[in-house]
């Protein structure tokens, strides 16, 4: 365990698979050197585990690091990306089709791309309400999960979008493929939400949580897997991811979660398969019914059609 006075921060998705001294550098902004002899010091941990340099980092992980200076600071850098599909665009919110690989806004140790850069790039002026490198997100998506999402243009959007998603006046679905057969093949999932207690990296159900409620329906039965249309009442972190491996059927592609790794490289899949499909809300301004859908990305198409051929 470090000693002094000690940072802490969680590795985020973007950095799943790099090497400790790596993913510090990146998340810290200090420079390589300056990492790796923090480590030799015994100066970091991670999981409040002794630290090596060479050990690769798990998304969610909890590094400690006892150090006299950090820079944290996190700016919108601008840069277009390959893959962002522009839904629906107005003077209020602008709807976009995120791919997998993509963060919803730049964060400390996440300097790849991202929605709220890719717009600045393209031109978009969105909110400037919300942290400098947020102004306009009124809810993410993970880094590995594809799909819908919406962006406050106006001041007045950011406003009423934060205010419905808080009221549970927003419909979103989501397709997810499971491991095993869920039974019953339809149902709801009330189950509250919070940080795991025997590991701070990661989220679970448990009791004092925040109250989750997800509710799925099954599309397609496999031989392995199990296709789920899922809508969420409420928005909690890894909600779904949560939510799957609790009733033991984790979302396919999902390790952190308990998705098994070799029927995720048998379907060649790299991230967890979930895909927001489906986005409904009431215009921010004009008070009309938005509905947009989105179809599964290639990746996961693929998938499906390696199950379809085991059947």
């Amino acid at each position: 365990m470090p000693s002094g006075h000690v940072s802490n921060w969680l590795v985020p998705e973007g950095l799943e698979g790099e090497r400790l001294d790596i993913a510090a550098a990146r998340i810290t902004g200090l420079s390589r050197s300056r990492v790796e002899a923090l480590i030799d010091r015994g100066a970091v941990a991670v999981n409040s585990q002794p630290a090596a340099k060479a050990q690769r980092m798990r998304s969610g992980d909890l590094l400690e690091m006892a150090l006299d200076e950090v820079a944290s600071t996190v700016s919108v850098v601008p840069g277009e990306v390959a893959g962002i599909e522009i839904v629906y665009d107005d003077a209020d919110i602008v709807v976009v089709d995120k791919p997998a690989g993509v963060a919803a806004h730049p964060s400390l140790g996440w300097d790849g791309p991202n929605v709220v850069g890719h717009l600045a790039a393209a031109g978009f002026r969105i909110s400037t309400s919300g942290a400098a490198e947020r102004q306009g997100i009124v809810q993410r998506l993970d880094v590995g999960t594809s799909g819908l999402m919406v962006v406050a243009k106006s001041e007045i959007a950011y406003t009423v979008l934060k205010r419905a998603f808080r009221a549970r006046e927003v419909a979103k679905t989501y397709q997810s493929l499971v491991q095993g057969h869920p039974d019953p093949f339809e149902g709801t999932i009330d189950a509250p939400i919070g940080r795991h207690p025997g590991a701070d990296y990661k989220m679970a159900v448990v009791a004092g949580g925040r109250r989750a409620v997800t509710h799925y329906s099954t599309l397609e039965a496999f031989r392995w897997a199990t296709l789920l249309r899922v809508g969420l009442e409420t928005g909690r972190t890894h909600q779904i991811r949560v939510h799957m491996q609790a009733i033991k059927h984790p979302c396919v592609g999902d390790p952190t979660y308990g998705g098994d790794p070799v029927l995720a490289a048998r379907l060649g899949l790299d991230r967890q398969w979930l895909h927001a499909v489906q986005l409904g809300f009431a215009h921010p301004t004009r008070n009309e019914p938005m509905n947009f859908t989105s179809t599964p990305s290639d990746d996961l198409e693929a998938a499906l059609a390696q199950l379809r051929l085991s059947a």
